[in-house]
């Protein structure tokens, strides 16, 4: 069971995020929309404060996808 003052922080945690960032819902559901399928990759590129970089990238394969699709599945 899921306790309601917890699910009402993580709420108002989420729309404070989605306030600073409006442009990431925007941006996630456009990758939904045209579909992540096999072989696609994902790159990554944080910049800290300091301006030192962090890169990364993933090509995405059939397990990832189940697994964005389980993850779909408990949010809906």
């Amino acid at each position: 069971m899921m306790d309601f003052g917890k699910i009402m922080k993580i709420k108002g945690a989420w729309d404070t995020f989605n306030g600073n960032h409006p442009r990431f819902m925007p941006f996630m559901k456009a990758i939904a929309q045209d579909g992540v399928q096999e072989g696609t990759i994902i790159e990554i590129k944080v910049t800290n404060p300091a301006g030192k970089e962090y890169n990364t990238n993933m090509k995405i394969t059939q397990s990832d996808l189940e697994l964005f699709a389980q993850m779909k599945g408990m949010m809906n």
